[in-house]
């Protein structure tokens, strides 16, 4: 179906027919028979779950994390510059644990050819800023958008971002401050003068950058990408999803800084106001615009400064919840189920977020207590809640599986949820990982 086609649908309509999409995977060529039909129950498991149904049992998410590169013999270092090695650990994961899952998610990791590429600054990694053998990659939080440039951005975006923002964060991009403006050509008299920069040897060189990036971005997606289809194939979805952040994460965690986003709240809050509207549209144009290209039918939402710890109430209601509901709403008018991860602690923000339409949005907790979940938005919405990794690390397989057990008593009446594993931090037992499905074939299948 075409987007213009897809456009004079209902939003159920629409859903549907992304659903359906999901359901028949065309073009994945399966092992054999018996893969596609496993591959269409777990799917239609899942779609019953999320439209808040009961299916025939409580669906089970496995998300192996960086733990699946431990578990495969190889380290984060190793995987985010050699891509066969990443993909070597995650089918080994994948092959031992099949038995226990409805959906797989692929470690969320990059290529450091890719960052080395670009000089870029967001993040350090093992072997670049980080020790090699260090499991995780860290955020390089800073104020890269100065509190006296709102207007500037607000101006043109895109030009901020290309002249100011990237040369910031992207040290081999330095050069393009030297750039016009391309909304210059509609000014000035001479109709190509923009160009002129692009004859200096840095900018050039910035250019080349770009290029030796992409290449490498291209062979990582190939690599990984064969992956993914590969699991796939052998009957286990994904949940097809694109990721946004919430407007005021994005100036929270990349523009300003949790510093910088604080201070304006009270300083310049108009300010802060105006740029996350002009964020949101953005946003809204770009991830339905990406989730119609590759047939997603879902909207990755991880939500990181509006947990009960970084703000009160009435921020959270005035600075946070608007546009993020804002977000919502437009996916859904799309037909996208929208599947946000309230990291910290949402206890305080329940009864706000009830303030959405039932059978649309998959609440992720984490540190949220479930049984007040269950009860506030439970009835709305497909929750699911993530196992401790203090309890994955530390725990004992008995106390793991009553841990789960609850969650699943607590959670699993009427429909509507998902079983999440979480995860287990580096060196934890594989054993706790099979205890979920054990769980949800004890306590979770629906009568």
């Amino acid at each position: 179906m075409t987007d213009k086609e897809l456009s004079k649908l209902t939003p159920e309509e629409k859903r549907a027919e992304r659903f359906k999409r999901w359901l028949e995977a065309p073009g994945v060529e399966f092992n054999s028979p018996e893969a596609k039909q496993a591959y269409q129950e777990r799917v239609q498991r899942l779609q019953d779950a999320l439209l808040m149904k009961e299916p025939d049992r409580i669906p089970v998410s496995a998300m192996g994390g960086n733990y699946a590169l431990c578990y495969g013999g190889t380290t984060l270092h190793e995987a985010m510059y050699d891509p066969d090695k990443l993909c070597q650990a995650w089918m080994k994961f994948f092959h031992d644990f099949n038995d226990i899952s409805d959906t797989f998610g692929g470690p969320g990791i990059y290529s450091a050819k890719v960052f080395e590429a670009l000089d870029y600054k967001l993040y350090k990694w093992p072997g670049h800023g980080l020790g090699e053998n260090v499991s995780m990659f860290q955020f390089v939080e800073d104020e890269y958008m100065s509190g006296n440039e709102y207007d500037d951005f607000l101006r043109d975006p895109s030009d901020f971002a290309l002249r100011r923002f990237i040369p910031r964060v992207v040290g081999a991009l330095a050069p393009l401050t030297k750039l016009v403006p391309f909304n210059s050509i509609m000014g000035m008299g001479s109709a190509v003068g923009f160009v002129a920069p692009y004859s200096q040897p840095d900018v050039q060189e910035a250019l080349q950058a770009m290029i030796n990036a992409s290449t490498e971005m291209k062979k990582w997606g190939e690599k990984v990408g064969a992956c993914h289809r590969e699991i796939q194939a052998a009957g286990f979805p994904g949940i097809p999803s694109v990721s946004v952040l919430a407007p005021f994460d994005s100036i929270a965690d990349i523009l300003r800084g949790t510093s910088g986003a604080s201070k304006d709240m009270y300083r310049q809050p108009d300010k802060l106001h105006e740029a996350m509207e002009r964020i949101s549209d953005i946003s809204i144009r770009e991830a339905i615009k990406s989730a119609n290209a590759m047939g997603a039918v879902a909207i990755g939402m991880p939500l990181h400064k509006g947990d009960d710890a970084f703000m009160s109430d009435k921020q959270f209601e005035t600075f946070y919840w608007p546009t993020l509901k804002k977000l919502f709403m437009a996916f859904i008018k799309e037909g996208l189920i929208v599947r946000p991860v309230a990291e910290g602690i949402y206890e305080r923000r329940l009864e706000m977020i009830q303030d959405i339409p039932k059978g649309w949005i998959h609440w992720i907790f984490d540190e949220t207590d479930m049984t007040r979940a269950k009860k506030a938005v439970g009835h709305l919405s497909c929750i699911s809640g993530i196992i401790p990794h203090s309890l994955m690390r530390l725990g004992t397989i008995d106390q793991i599986k009553e841990y789960t057990r609850k969650m699943v008593e607590v959670c699993a009446e009427g429909g509507g949820f998902i079983l999440n594993g979480g995860g287990i931090p580096e060196g934890g037992d594989p054993q706790k990982l099979r205890i979920f499905m054990q769980v949800a074939e004890e306590y979770g299948r629906y009568r």
